[in-house]
């Protein structure tokens, strides 16, 4: 007989297990139910949806390395180090041709008070493909390194010889029928114009209305055309021409970027490029942000998505941010706290603001809520 005190050994292979109760139809059902309504609600959600989201982008230090090499490289003129920051913002979009967004990422951004949902209809045009928006992406970020580099060398003092061949002229205006596609603009009463920027200049002194004569180059002859110039918005005249700059720069600037496109980073690019010229160190440790478009005569744009570019500043540690003057009624009330906003529309003014706030002599800056209670 067993010692009824010591436990008696067991196989656990032989054990028998309890038997399962049978499965029923009505139980198959509802499990196949619930899997199907989880994988449907979980494709709704991954579907994509006809919206953009716009939220803070990345922001680059244009004083600072991408990639591990200098983001702004200059030759042919002597270069200086910077304490400060001078960063060039953006914005992450999903939802365009190729980057659809899903409702996730929709209700993510209404719920997020730094981002921005916008109907896809609202941004591109129907029949827009990925390649057509990266080719346009492309060509406006050239177009805006090279506006910087003329604008920030105008600035400095250096002349930007130009050779301004005719590209069209508008339909309607002072020079169709006048002047022609690749006639070369080489004076205007007489003057030579050596740069854009002396071009444009004159036509802000101009009163609409006045004859100039045009002196342009025509399959290698000179020929002089009298225009009645056009209004143009904002004062002065236009001669109602599109013109292809060709520019013979006296220093070499190479911008280093990828993966970025679009013309918003032109006056952040400008102002980077005057810091690295100049001895004075302008930004002198202060981490500031910014964003605006630059033209050839050194005039701030307005862009898209200046909410998002200011969460994107802060979050990267910026404590100034430069808006464009145009884009003023979108910064009022949104600006984030620790953020100082400061109002620009030129270049001349934008470095102005630099020089002031590294210098800490800020009361007489220009903001945005100053611009919108007048």
């Amino acid at each position: 007989m067993s010692d009824p005190l010591q436990p008696v050994p067991v196989d656990p292979f032989d054990v028998e297990a309890p038997a399962s109760p049978p499965v029923t139809r009505r139980a198959a059902l509802l499990t196949f139910g619930m899997l199907g309504s989880a994988a449907l609600l979980l494709a709704m959600l991954l579907l994509p949806v006809p919206y953009v989201v716009n939220s803070p982008g990345p922001t680059l230090n244009t004083l600072g390395e991408y990639d591990g090499e200098p983001l702004i490289s200059i030759t042919g003129a002597e270069t200086y180090d910077s304490t400060g920051e001078l960063r060039l913002t953006t914005v992450s979009s999903t939802g365009g041709p190729g980057f659809r967004s899903t409702l996730v990422g929709v209700v993510a951004g209404w719920l997020s008070g730094s981002s921005q949902v916008i109907p896809v209809e609202y941004v591109y045009p129907q029949g827009t493909t990925q390649q057509q928006v990266a080719e346009q992406n492309q060509a406006q970020m050239t177009s805006s390194q090279e506006n910087a580099t003329v604008a920030a060398l105008e600035e400095l003092g250096y002349t930007v010889p130009t050779t301004m061949t005719i590209a069209g002229t508008v339909e309607g205006g002072p020079a169709e029928g006048k002047l022609q596609e690749d006639d070369v603009l080489v004076a205007v009463d007489g003057v030579t114009m050596a740069s854009y920027a002396q071009l444009i200049d004159l036509l802000k002194e101009t009163d609409p209305g006045s004859t100039l004569t045009v002196g342009v180059q025509r399959d290698g002859q000179s020929v002089e055309v009298p225009i009645v110039t056009g209004a143009k918005d904002g004062g002065g005249s236009q001669l109602g021409v599109y013109i292809d700059p060709t520019f013979d720069l006296p220093v070499d600037v190479s911008i280093r970027i990828e993966d970025i496109g679009g013309s918003s980073a032109g006056t952040m690019f400008a102002l980077g490029i005057i810091d690295r010229l100049t001895p004075q160190d302008e930004a002198n440790g202060v981490h500031i942000a910014g964003t605006g478009t630059m033209d050839l005569n050194g005039d701030v744009g307005p862009i898209g998505g200046i909410r998002q570019k200011m969460a994107g500043s802060v979050r990267d540690g910026a404590t100034w941010f430069l808006a464009p003057a145009d884009n003023c009624d979108e910064v009022v009330g949104h600006v984030p706290d620790g953020l100082h906003v400061v109002r620009i529309d030129t270049l001349h003014g934008a470095r102005e603001a630099v020089e002031a706030i590294g210098s800490g002599d800020t009361a007489d800056l220009p903001t945005c809520t100053a611009a919108a209670s007048r």
